[in-house]
């Protein structure tokens, strides 16, 4: 994986110790490598993600669920009200393992799942252990080597339209549906107006330029909303898919990571979201066929969502506060951009 890492550690976070990653290790691997570091790898705000460095030079990632591992503050509701709500943050073993094995069976690279365990045998909190992917993410090669990205790019947006063609019964978290359940909501586009009021009251209750703007920005979320018509034909979205979500293999081949998020949605919430995150690159990912009217509505609500979300964030103790401020400022600009210039 690509992402830089920090020092070696011995305590990760929590109750979760680098002997627990090393039994871990060992039951995924083999006895045959010994753990001889434990490093943090920068991003992940939901769970610990750590690279483990063998004795023999070989190297796996760590993924840790843990309540220290996870810097958003508490949501409302139970773990189940949380499954059965499809924008709500996406995090847990299940969703992971129920996301990766719905992507292998499609042929959709993702990192190989070595271990991936539950019980608290050898690890205190819910653990998984995976390849550790070798190179760097496509936001790297996107700045640094603009041929390979191409290339990428390219095969990215294969991979879009894998995922797109692959419908499912209703929307939802792959995880839900696959244990029968059923998302709440009563469609898609209803679910992101509810969540973008939500997200533009909680930030303008934290910013005063959005404040000033609310009456607006509500007015113009409830006119896009109207302006969608009914339709009951979903696609398999990542959720989250920038460019920092994908790296890049010794065989250029795209490789999805923090995949938990994956659900059946309108693919124009991923299109959206993309985008947002490839701008000028966002060319080589276009998808004909696409609603311009979901797009629209979406493409505010994801601002909103991308103001209030690292606002809510830093209530915390995450790390990286700069950046989730940088984040929250861009967005927050680019949401006031969306208004129409007559004021309506």
């Amino acid at each position: 994986m690509a992402s830089e890492a920090q020092r070696d550690v011995d305590v990760v976070r929590g109750a979760v110790r680098r002997e627990h990653l090393a039994a871990a290790a060992r039951a995924a691997l083999g006895g045959g490598h010994r753990l001889d570091r434990v490093s943090r790898l920068r991003g992940g705000s939901k769970k610990g993600v750590y690279r483990l460095g063998f004795d023999d030079g070989s190297t796996a990632v760590a993924y840790v669920w843990d309540e220290a591992e996870n810097f958003w503050p508490a949501g409302h509701g139970g773990a189940a009200d949380r499954l059965a709500d499809p924008l709500a943050p996406a995090s847990g073993i299940d969703l992971f393992v129920a996301a990766h094995g719905r992507l292998e069976a499609l042929g959709v690279r993702t990192p190989r799942l070595h271990l991936a365990d539950r019980s608290g045998r050898w690890c205190p909190a819910d653990v998984a252990v995976v390849e550790d992917v070798p190179g760097e993410n496509l936001e790297a090669l996107l700045d640094g080597d603009p041929r390979r990205a191409e290339t990428a790019l390219a095969r990215l947006a294969e991979v879009l339209d894998v995922l797109r063609g692959h419908s499912g019964p209703g929307f939802g978290r792959v995880a839900l549906l696959d244990d029968g359940g059923t998302a709440h909501g009563r469609s898609c586009e209803a679910l992101v107006l509810d969540r973008a009021l939500a997200d533009l009251a909680e930030a303008a209750s934290r910013d005063a330029r959005i404040a000033r703007a609310a009456a607006r920005l509500e007015d113009e979320l409830r006119r896009l909303a109207a302006a969608v018509r009914p339709r009951a034909a979903y696609g398999l979205v990542h959720g989250e898919l920038g460019p920092d979500h994908v790296l890049v293999d010794g065989d250029g081949q795209p490789v999805l990571i923090d995949i938990e998020g994956l659900m059946f949605f309108d693919v124009e919430w991923e299109h959206a979201f993309l985008r947002i995150r490839f701008a000028e690159h966002y060319r080589r990912l276009n998808s004909a066929g696409l609603d311009e009217r979901r797009l629209d509505l979406y493409a505010l609500a994801m601002r909103l969502s991308l103001v209030a979300g690292p606002l809510r964030l830093l209530d915390g103790d995450f790390p990286d506060r700069g950046a989730m401020r940088a984040i929250a400022e861009h967005n927050l600009r680019q949401a006031l951009a969306l208004l129409p210039a007559d004021g309506r």
